[in-house]
């Protein structure tokens, strides 16, 4: 098999490519490293992979057969799409009708990374797929939740017209190995504060819920909806939901901090909940979590460490 993986120098991008080459594909990722990092596929370059350096909102011209297009670019922190709007629209819209033409064009199966975003701040809980979204398209976050959402349109509109074999997941919070340090969402953030003793900030009063998925739980779930036969989106993220404050605490407590909470004002638009419920990808595609939260954590942690004491500029950890 040969896939194509938009966005595959990325924090999820580079999980999904490296777990497709341990499947036997050869794989042809392709970033342009606007929040990518070469890092995060070093490992790889003596295995049945080419890297393309390349903005998807272009033209993608790749020789030779492919089988699977999987769509995985895109600015995906608040801190990212919050600095760099029209890149978001852009990779969203131009960027999915680039990648869906190249499926289109060598008869490809597409996978298109959507998000738990598409709900916006929810009224449902938990989040069903059938459910529509309660998103502000003129808030600061409108830029990422329209543009995935306009990429799920785009994607339908392929599927139904030119009868492409697409799939669609929408992936609830991720944490896990290759986050960026200072990447913005909550688990970095308060890790990278944790391990050096600073204030852990939290945005709001910390009652408003998440559900953290960890990396390898999710890129199974994503395998499983490439291999199967919907073509409906499907939720793939933990139901175990948990407040942000609950999850602050649990990480100055395993890294042994001395960090205390702070507070902030919450964000514009910030969801209050966020669950995912699950019984699609149970029942379609026999998926459900296996790490549990505090195992993920720690997995993450010793990640983290490893990057703060190796970068010169990083802060020197307590002894």
């Amino acid at each position: 098999m040969r896939t194509v993986v938009t966005g595959a120098a990325g924090f999820i991008g580079s999980h999904l490519t490296e777990a497709l080459l341990d499947r036997g594909h050869s794989v042809i990722g392709v970033d342009n490293l606007l929040t990518g990092d070469l890092a995060n596929i070093a490992h790889l370059r003596n295995r049945d992979f080419e890297f393309i350096r390349h903005d998807v909102t272009r033209h993608i011209d790749i020789e030779g057969p492919v089988d699977f297009v999987l769509h995985w670019a895109s600015p995906a922190s608040p801190i990212d799409y919050l600095e760099l709007p029209i890149q978001t629209l852009k990779v969203g819209s131009l960027g999915t009708h680039n990648a869906l033409g190249l499926a289109m064009h060598k008869r490809a199966r597409f996978v298109l990374a959507s998000t738990s975003e598409v709900y916006g701040d929810p009224l449902e809980h938990p989040q069903k797929e059938t459910y529509w979204g309660n998103v502000n398209p003129l808030g600061p976050r409108g830029v990422y939740d329209e543009a995935k959402r306009f990429a799920e349109a785009m994607t339908l509109a392929y599927h139904r017209t030119h009868g492409i074999d697409t799939k669609i997941v929408r992936i609830f919070n991720t944490y896990g190995p290759r986050m960026r340090l200072h990447d913005g969402r909550a688990v970095p953030a308060f890790m990278s504060q944790a391990l050096t003793d600073e204030d852990v900030t939290i945005f709001g009063d910390g009652t408003q819920t998440r559900s953290f998925t960890f990396v390898s739980d999710l890129v199974d779930g994503i395998l499983r909806l490439m291999d199967s036969d919907t073509n409906d989106p499907v939720n793939v993220g933990n139901p175990h939901e948990v407040t942000i404050e609950q999850i602050a605490r649990t990480i100055i407590k395993l890294v042994g901090s001395r960090s205390t909470l702070v507070y902030r004002p919450l964000p514009v638009d910030d969801p209050k909940q966020r669950q995912p419920d699950i019984t699609r990808a149970r029942t379609i595609l026999g998926w459900e979590p296996k790490v549990g939260l505090e195992e993920g954590l720690l997995k993450t942690v010793a990640y983290f460490k490893a990057k703060l004491e190796g970068r010169p500029e990083g802060r020197p950890l307590r002894p």
